[in-house]
């Protein structure tokens, strides 16, 4: 139930698809479609996988006219209709392998064939460090990335590239493992300070830790300067599609691309939903920071260590007594150590993005963050597991306003998650409000005058979860979203009536919320990409197409 769930990212082989040879054969129109055909879509919640045995997506003839605006460098996602929503859909983990090249290329290209039907803005990829920079400092290899983008551009789709500077692997929904490069595993083994480290000395690897930002410890380089060297490379090599075709480069910052410490880790059950998670600051250059800025104010003894009385992973606010009700938390240790911790996460979070805006200034592409959805214990005084992963959010302090505020000073683009979730579908003992914490994120933005963009959190393909999108991505209450991003591309959304869902929502998405059918009904009447039934001639077991 971590909050940036990772779904199955596996391609199916194209020879696996109905006996088409050709990408043309996989949308050619052979099926007929009913006209008028109306489908109720079901109200609950994710649906149970299940095998398609005689559906297979097509397109009609009539191709379909979209709207596909171009961006403005000012803003990428502005469109002709102001309350209309760009919606760009993530791609699968493993787009492009370890060997460097672009997963199943013809699988790939009719798969973004059939978002561009669907009338999609763009898509999103991760460009993993531990692939583009993994045979050693400063060698750097594109050309699977190359070959998307090129794919891209010729079906006349957007791309947000994150510069993903986390492993893959170890997080709820991670089918796929990339490590960090393999030299850069090296120096970890050498200096197993240089990652972030629990209080019982659990070390995690899956991002380098803050406090050695400004420390040279790679092979002569700091991590700032690898990261800004990554994004150079970047730039160089993608120069000509900057601000036409790559538009958004959101920066990873931690964890799962979040800016935020790896408090609740899933990998080996260290971490359960819905547990407060863990205070990642004891590797020796966060414990020197924390002593630095404890004799700063005369409190040497407040230096020696983080908080004693914190609790373990999976437990509750009220089994600590840092995060109980009247907790540590509330006293002058518990505000200068939160002060101290989440100020670290700040600063981090504004080196790496000044960096990144140097790099890209005058390129035309957008700059994004992404913040963590953590929606669990919202409802308690303390918000612990807020707290553990450095947003200093309690019922007296608004912790997103400084994050929202350090964005607007480089122009970035605050993404967050969980814009699908509802509070009364979260278990009660888990005081969770996903409803309030992104009414909080949309005032802060607001106040700091930055642009929202969005993210669902968990897979979901049921109206239930689009309409919820839909709801926050208005202005109602604080910022509406400037652009939603669907997490992911892969086998189940091309599922007859999970496509459906998808197709309404973004055509609803694109009219600015105007078409109401997408809780009710969606009629498919005049869509020009549906889910047709195929009979072949006494034919009892059609075969499947999937297009990943």
């Amino acid at each position: 139930m971590a909050l940036t769930l990772r779904s199955s990212t596996s391609f199916l082989n194209l020879k696996d698809t109905i006996g088409l040879k050709t990408t043309d054969e996989l949308f050619s129109g052979s099926a007929q479609m009913k006209p008028g055909c109306r489908v109720r879509a079901k109200s609950n919640s994710i649906q149970a996988a299940h095998q398609i045995s005689h559906e297979t997506v097509f397109t009609s003839e009539k191709r379909v006219e979209k709207h596909h605006h171009a961006f403005t460098s000012s803003s990428p996602h502005a469109t002709k209709n102001d309350t209309s929503v760009p919606v760009f859909v993530m791609l699968p983990l493993d787009t492009v392998g370890h060997g460097g090249h672009l997963n199943k290329p013809r699988a790939m290209n009719a798969s973004l064939m059939a978002m561009k039907s669907a009338g999609v803005e763009g898509i999103m990829v991760d460009a993993w460090w531990g692939l583009v920079e993994k045979e050693g400092p400063l060698k750097y290899n594109w050309e699977g990335y190359a070959e998307l983008v090129q794919m891209a551009q010729k079906l006349g789709l957007k791309l947000q590239v994150v510069m993903s500077f986390h492993q893959c692997g170890g997080n709820v929904g991670d089918s796929c493992s990339i490590p960090l490069p393999p030299w850069v595993l090296e120096e970890i083994s050498k200096n197993p300070d240089i990652v972030y480290t629990d209080r019982s000395g659990r070390r995690n690897p899956e991002y380098i830790s803050l406090g050695c930002d400004a420390v040279p410890i790679l092979r002569g380089r700091t991590p700032i300067q690898v990261y800004s060297d990554f994004m150079r490379s970047f730039r160089d090599r993608f120069s000509k599609y900057l601000g036409d075709v790559v538009v958004e480069v959101q920066v990873g910052m931690g964890p799962c691309g979040e800016l935020r410490y790896p408090s609740y880790p899933e990998i080996d059950g260290t971490w359960r939903f819905p547990g407060i998670g863990e205070f990642q600051c004891y590797d020796k250059y966060m414990r020197a920071s924390l002593q630095s800025s404890a004799l700063a104010i005369g409190k040497k003894d407040w230096g020696k260590s983080g908080p004693h009385d914190s609790a373990k992973y999976s437990h509750f606010p009220e089994e600590s007594e840092f995060f109980r009700r009247d907790g540590t938390w509330n006293t002058d240790y518990g505000q200068f150590f939160l002060e101290w911790y989440s100020k670290k996460l700040l600063v981090h979070g504004d080196d790496i993005l000044a960096a990144a805006q140097g790099v890209f200034r005058g390129t035309g592409t957008k700059l994004s963050g992404k913040i963590a959805g953590i929606h669990w214990h919202y409802n308690t005084r303390s918000h612990a597991a807020e707290l553990t992963a450095g947003y200093y959010n309690t019922r007296h302090q608004d912790g997103y306003l400084p994050i929202a505020q350090m964005f607007g000073r480089h122009d970035a683009v605050f993404n967050f998650t969980c814009m699908e979730m509802k509070d009364g579908e979260q278990p009660e003992h888990a005081n969770c409000s996903p409803e309030g914490l992104v009414r909080q994120v949309k005032m802060a933005t607001k106040l700091a005058r930055v642009e929202l963009a969005g993210e669902n959190a968990l897979e979901r393909y049921d109206p239930s979860a689009f309409g919820q999108v839909l709801d926050t991505s208005r202005s109602d209450s604080g910022n509406a979203l400037c652009a939603f991003t669907y997490l992911r591309m892969n086998k189940r959304l091309f599922e007859p009536e999970n496509w459906r869902n998808l197709v309404e929502f973004v055509r609803t998405m694109t009219e600015g919320g105007r078409n109401k059918r997408i809780c009710e009904e969606f009629d498919f009447s005049g869509s020009e990409l549906y889910v047709g039934l195929v009979k072949a001639n006494n034919i009892n077991k059609a075969k499947e197409a999937a297009l990943v």
